[in-house]
């Protein structure tokens, strides 16, 4: 298959304009999609979007509770999809949450956020990768500049930009308590990096993420093009939707405010994973599904 979006193969970085749509759907049915055209269209240029209110407080409330009986069940679990603190034993990340946790499952599956993914996304779905991300008071460490397709294309194979990440916030975030960072409109460009890929690199950027991060100089030019940074707030329960190739980092946590949050990465099931691109070797299922790709279906979380 001929790749679309070489990177980590040059020994100098490269910034090249996106070759694929943001929104999938074409504009001329904006009238039948579940977001309105003012929505649709700080997506299309920011390669972002905040929803508020699509979950009821009960509805909260209950995934709050759900994150950390989760994390208490598997505190003394010996497992690679529990990624704990480079410094610490403090769990920072469960994989595949959708996959292992009935609960999880019908939240990724719940029609209200498939209506919005099915149609940002101009297709059925399946869930590529789900996580919970615990960011604890203090402790909790940052993650790097990235392009989340810069990764999945080079160590998963996923051929084109058709997919997208879907963050539910479990607790309230604050600028200051390590929130995601986002670049507005660097979806609209790809920057191919350099440093070929290590075996079994997944182990490592987990934790810290060191191969595929941008150089300094491409970073700035993509700030500069956006115009600044922006930094996604707001109460628990708030959904951040973000392109797959929208820059993003966060820092870490000095505050006593935890920041915690269910993440979902929706893959059109016209993208699905072929050999990667420039990695060593395909990444675990619970990373990088492959098997598991029927369209997801109509169920909801709370009747």
């Amino acid at each position: 298959m001929e790749d679309f979006y070489p990177s980590r193969i040059s020994e100098k970085p490269q910034i090249m304009k996106r070759r694929d749509p943001v929104i999938h759907t074409d504009r001329k049915h904006d009238h039948e999609a579940p977001l309105t055209k003012d929505q649709l269209d700080f997506y299309e240029e920011n390669g972002f979007l905040q929803i508020e209110n699509l979950f009821s407080d009960k509805e909260v409330a209950a995934m709050q509770k759900a994150i950390f009986e989760l994390q208490e069940s598997n505190s003394c679990v010996q497992s690679e999809k529990m990624i704990r603190e480079p410094n610490s034993n403090e769990i920072r990340s469960i994989f595949a949450v959708d996959q292992d946790d009935d609960y999880f499952k019908d939240i990724a599956a719940d029609q209200r956020l498939l209506d919005i993914v099915n149609h940002l996304l101009g297709s059925d779905v399946y869930v590529h990768q789900s996580r919970i991300n615990y960011k604890p008071g203090f402790s909790g460490k940052e993650f790097n500049w990235h392009s989340d397709f810069e990764t999945w294309h080079t160590e998963d194979g996923m051929p084109r930009m058709r997919a997208l990440s879907m963050s539910i916030a479990l607790s309230d975030n604050y600028v200051h308590n390590g929130p995601l960072m986002l670049v507005p409109g660097s979806h609209k460009y790809y920057v191919s990096c350099i440093g070929a890929t290590p075996e079994d690199n997944y182990k490592e950027s987990l934790k810290t993420q060191k191969v595929g991060v941008p150089d300094n100089d491409s970073l700035k030019w993509l700030v500069d093009q956006g115009g600044g940074l922006s930094v996604a707030t707001g109460k628990a329960g708030t959904i951040t939707i973000f392109e797959s190739n929208t820059m993003h980092a966060s820092t870490s946590n000095m505050t006593p405010y935890p920041r915690n949050n269910l993440f979902m990465v929706y893959n059109s099931v016209e993208n699905k994973l072929v050999e990667p691109f420039a990695g060593a070797g395909e990444r675990p299922e619970y990373i990088a599904v492959r098997k598991t790709t029927e369209p997801l279906g109509k169920e909801k979380i709370l009747k």
